[in-house]
């Protein structure tokens, strides 16, 4: 099986609590916290895991927090590579309201890295033995040199390995001007604030995919479509493919689930359109799922059986 290596540059320890009511001014008495690694890319290495498949998680991490996100990752079983900083790993806090079931999560900025720490990354990035597919997934910290996601994507291509990226905003708009991805994993929004054009219709969904792919910004595109499944954009094909329905339990790590079940499904040899069903298995799987806990492997097996039979 080719290798996969995750990157996450503003990883985050996940603390989950709950309380009785939200009130202001109040002391609020929480119940015993649950802690869990959290951050995209990391959350890819983890449902790679739990699917069988294995990962190299690749992260900066400081302070007791971030050897506490890496304690238990290695506890997990999840294979990972920590990036000693100065700065402390942030924390971010998952709060259940029990009077309402309403959940508030409560998400602080990542660690900014030092040029010199941004520098060190890139190298140890570059020296890994092995590296086909890197998945850059999650927000970028503050104060990242203009030039960081070029030399990024740069030092990828000479490695020879396949990008794939799931982010939003200015840092997908970046690479995509940059070029070199193999798949980009926008949501809808997120894909509808990229191009400031509307995708409310099938056809435009794919016309516009399909001009990313055509400018050679990238080889693949994959919308998330959620309850509705995705749509997969390349030169030879595009294809709707439709989630299976689900009981609902939450939507937490869904996408962290897609990315990682098609990252391992293309790094076991097979082709676009399979990967990107077994990512709807899992992605469908995981809102099968309370809490943040990722997709589980014999609900994504037998969702994923249900997909390729109708196909």
């Amino acid at each position: 099986m080719a290798s996969i290596v995750t990157l996450t540059l503003s990883p985050a320890l996940d603390s989950a609590t709950s309380i009785a009511r939200l009130r202001p001014d109040a002391k609020l008495r929480c119940s015993e916290p649950r802690y869990a690694p959290g951050g995209g890319g990391i959350n890819v290495a983890r449902a790679i895991h739990l699917l069988g498949g294995s990962a190299l998680a690749l992260f900066p991490a400081g302070g007791p927090t971030g050897l506490h996100l890496a304690e238990l990752l290695v506890a997990e079983g999840v294979a990972c590579q920590a990036l000693p900083i100065s700065a402390w790993t942030r924390e971010c806090l998952n709060v259940v309201e029990q009077a309402s079931a309403q959940q508030y999560r409560f998400i602080l900025p990542g660690a900014r890295l030092s040029e010199t720490e941004q520098t060190k990354l890139l190298t140890t990035l570059n020296e890994l033995p092995e590296l086909d597919y890197l998945v850059i997934s999650g927000s970028l910290p503050a104060g990242l040199a203009d030039d960081f996601m070029a030399r990024l994507l740069q030092t990828v291509a000479q490695r020879g390995a396949r990008c794939i990226l799931d982010s939003s905003g200015e840092v997908l708009r970046q690479a995509l001007d940059i070029g070199g991805l193999f798949l980009i994993k926008p949501n809808l929004n997120e894909f509808a604030a990229l191009t400031g054009e509307s995708v409310d219709e099938s056809d435009q969904l794919l016309r516009v995919a399909r001009s990313l792919v055509d400018a050679g910004k990238c080889e693949a595109v994959l919308v998330s479509l959620g309850p509705q499944g995705a749509l997969l954009a390349t030169r030879e094909l595009s294809e709707r493919i439709i989630a299976p329905t689900v009981k609902k339990l939450s939507t937490v790590g869904a996408g962290d689930s897609l990315v990682g079940a098609v990252t391992l499904k293309l790094a076991q040899g097979a082709g676009l359109s399979e990967a990107a069903r077994y990512g709807i298995a899992a992605g469908s799987a995981a809102i099968m799922t309370a809490g943040s806990e990722l997709c589980r492997r014999a609900d994504t097996e037998r969702l994923f059986a249900w997909l390729q039979a109708r196909s």
